[in-house]
């Protein structure tokens, strides 16, 4: 690693939409929402954004706002300043806010914004997700591939491997909607029970409703600034400093099955954008040293597996 990050760029400011199907709001309306409660946040308005990034991994699914950065310069009025819009699965979102924070830091912007937004529940059934995999993915790999379909394959091989079960798989459920429950924004705010979960309907063996995660509308942004003037231009006293971040592209998206590197029991690309980011912060033991982590729960085995990847537990 030639550089860190380290100290070099403040987060100042932070908004976010409600999350569930929100039919009633465009894209545009999501993406203004969100970025006003962060301009509130830091207490800056929009003239004081240098650029700005704007995370979309699927905009063809619904509609066409999200596929450049001009959805985002529109919504906002930040003409005529640079935007752009990046996608990388189910990073997307950290996508732009990494971008954002190397802008930066490399020392081309003092102040610049980063937006997640995603509209995927106003599609109908033959535009979700599902039905893109059957219809767009490679005509091999791709066909019967969902979601739910390449994790149970995970959880199928770690039950095996370590004598786990469902009942494992649920209290990850159990725990994940009590504390969606406490948040206003969150999609379901219910708690449920393991008997609850363990008598789901099934969605792919072993995988329950419970275990998989919804597809929602909803926004999310931050602003970044150097850490330097957070306190001198904003006079933010309360800012979070940046120690890290890694990213890591280490299959593709239809092949990783096919791969014959790929354990089933975990992802290299977790465990390598964790020795980045762990590495610029100079944190050596993860599980003494971090106290809070939220981790990518799309499906209740991947948390299990990203506690792993991710040096909290062997």
């Amino acid at each position: 690693m030639s550089q860190s990050i380290a100290g070099k760029v403040a987060i100042i400011g932070v908004g976010s939409t409600k999350f569930g199907e929100l039919f009633e709001q465009t894209y545009n309306d999501l993406v203004v929402e969100a970025t006003f409660q962060a301009y509130d946040d830091a207490g800056i308005t929009g003239n004081d954004i240098d650029a700005a990034w704007l995370g979309c991994f699927l905009p063809l699914g619904w509609g066409y706002d999200g596929t450049g950065g001009p959805a985002l310069a529109e919504s906002l009025n930040l003409y005529p300043k640079p935007v752009s819009r990046v996608s990388n699965y189910c990073t997307t979102g950290m996508e732009a806010v990494r971008n954002a924070a190397f802008g930066v830091a490399s020392g081309m912007y003092d102040c610049v914004l980063a937006v997640g937004a995603e509209k995927m529940r106003e599609v109908p059934p033959r535009g979700s997700l599902v039905a893109q995999h059957v219809e767009k993915l490679h005509p091999l790999f791709g066909k019967g591939r969902t979601a739910p379909g390449s994790f149970a394959i995970l959880a199928t091989r770690y039950f095996e491997e370590f004598g786990a079960g469902k009942e494992d798989l649920a209290e990850v459920a159990v725990k994940n909607h009590y504390h969606g429950s406490l948040n206003p924004k969150a999609h379901f705010r219910k708690e449920i029970t393991i008997e609850q979960v363990m008598k789901a309907p099934p969605v792919t063996e072993p995988l329950g409703l419970y275990d998989c995660c919804p597809t929602t509308d909803g926004a999310a942004a931050v602003i970044l600034c150097r850490a330097d003037i957070a306190e001198k231009r904003f006079g933010k006293k309360d800012y979070v400093l940046i120690d890290g971040m890694g990213l890591s592209c280490a299959n593709g998206y239809i092949n990783t099955q096919f791969d014959p590197k790929f354990s089933f029991l975990g992802f290299e690309a977790t465990t390598e954008a964790s020795r980045q980011a762990y590495e610029q912060a100079g944190i050596t033991n993860p599980l003494e040293e971090i106290d809070v982590a939220e981790v990518h729960d799309c499906f209740t085995i991947t948390e299990i597996l990203n506690y792993e990847d991710l040096g909290f537990v062997k």
